[in-house]
């Protein structure tokens, strides 16, 4: 059970199932699920981080006769519902009980959710009853049946086991009261912070669009033109590339040496954990290498996402998943790099993919992407402008996140004092 111990005298430390039940779900089976009707499933997964509802996720409709059969699991206007499997790993919807709302449609309560009910109000508060669930000590209590340090599941004693403090029903109406100014107040300030962290991200692109439109650099560029002296050029002209090689154990000959995948390319960045080697020829070397300024583009997966290689590692060759991209004395690699992330951001690559359900970005089509040229001075003067600009980006987007982790550090905080009686 959970250990409450700080407390004021005249409250009462009682057991969930003292003040009310717990009803668990059905187990539907998946071929109980129909195309369409107006009765669903209320499933785990719909009640989102948070305590919030979605009802609209993962949907899985049933029979309309099921709502007679199973009349007794159908949800009511204000039922409180918890989740009773989460991950260890995250702090997501374990045992944080929400108040249904129907959407018009009827729902029939799954297996692994549960619903409170014969909820004795002359004891609790049905809002205190909600938030005092929220609080840190019984999140970690129902943490602790974690199997594995991976999956939890919350048997319907589990739950009910649960020890929680009970004031007087006054103070619980005061209590709820002050955590629900308090948290109002909280919320208004994150929803703030992410309206600034949206206006950031369209900042972005904009420094972006700037960027390859001229207008970071020139003041007096018109819409639709270029400035003076640059040109509209396909990369195929500006660089060399090169498709990597196909694994083929059966086929590949030659010395083993290590090779990078899709996955191993990130925006920007490469990672070199869990490499694997091919074997490769002699005569392979200069075609799959990879020299330093080298672009690395992926074909699939998310195609045209892409990262400068560093030299981190001598020898690094390239899978077939992967295109390289040598930029000739005309263009620089930081620009083409910036400029290519510009176009998966706003969509302008999408008209060089292949492929209707997985898409792909050939080297044929790799090769006709269109960008705007400069001269290389110019490419510098932007580059250095627009990372100079980003770079503080970055800076506040650091600071809002930070500000975020600590508003729900301080709603933990606010619960944990109304619990303690500290809070009123």
């Amino acid at each position: 059970m959970s250990e409450i111990r700080d407390i004021p005298g005249h409250w009462e430390i009682t057991r969930l199932g003292d003040v009310c039940d717990l009803q668990n779900g059905v187990a539907f089976k998946s071929r109980d699920y129909v195309e369409l009707s107006n009765t669903l499933v209320f499933r785990m997964s719909q009640i989102r981080p948070g305590g919030i509802l979605d009802l609209n996720h993962n949907s899985k409709y049933l029979p309309d006769s099921f709502n007679e059969t199973y009349k007794d699991y159908r949800l009511k206007e204000s039922d409180v519902v918890i989740a009773m499997t989460d991950m260890a790993t995250e702090t997501r919807i374990l045992g944080v009980p929400t108040f249904f709302k129907s959407d018009g449609r009827d729902y029939l309560l799954n297996q692994r959710v549960g619903r409170l009910f014969n909820i004795n109000k002359e004891k609790i508060d049905v809002l205190y009853l909600r938030y005092v669930l929220t609080a840190p000590i019984i999140n970690r209590y129902y943490k602790s049946f974690g199997k594995g340090a991976l999956q939890i599941n919350l048997g319907k004693n589990d739950i009910l086991n649960a020890q929680i403090p009970l004031p007087p029903l006054s103070e619980q109406q005061a209590i709820v009261a002050k955590i629900e100014e308090l948290l109002s107040e909280l919320d208004n300030g994150k929803q703030q912070l992410q309206t600034a962290l949206q206006q950031l991200k369209v900042y972005r692109q904009s420094l972006l669009k700037w960027a390859f439109e001229g207008k970071l650099t020139y003041s007096n560029v018109k819409d639709g033109e270029l400035p003076d002296g640059w040109i509209l050029a396909e990369l195929g002209t500006l660089s060399d590339m090169c498709l990597g090689k196909m694994l083929d154990k059966k086929k590949n000959k030659g010395n083993y040496q290590p090779y990078l995948r899709n996955i191993s390319v990130r925006w920007g960045g490469v990672d070199l954990t869990g490499l694997e080697e091919m074997k490769f020829e002699p005569h392979e070397e200069e075609r799959y290498s990879l020299n330093k300024g080298d672009l690395i583009v992926c074909e699939g997966g998310e195609p045209g996402r892409c990262a400068i290689w560093k030299g981190a590692i001598t020898n690094m060759k390239i899978q077939k998943a992967l295109h390289r991209v040598r930029v000739k004395s005309m263009l620089s690699e930081i620009y083409l790099y910036h400029f290519m992330y510009y176009s998966a951001m706003s969509g302008l690559l999408k008209k060089y993919f292949t492929g209707t359900t997985i898409k792909h970005l050939t080297g044929r089509e790799l090769k006709k992407i269109e960008l705007p040229l400069p001269s290389l001075e110019e490419q510098q003067l932007i580059v250095d402008e627009l990372e100079s600009k980003l770079t503080l980006c970055d800076k506040v987007e650091e600071t809002i996140r930070l500000s975020l982790k600590q508003a729900e550090t301080l709603r933990q905080s606010i619960l944990k004092k109304a619990f303690e009686g500290k809070l009123v």
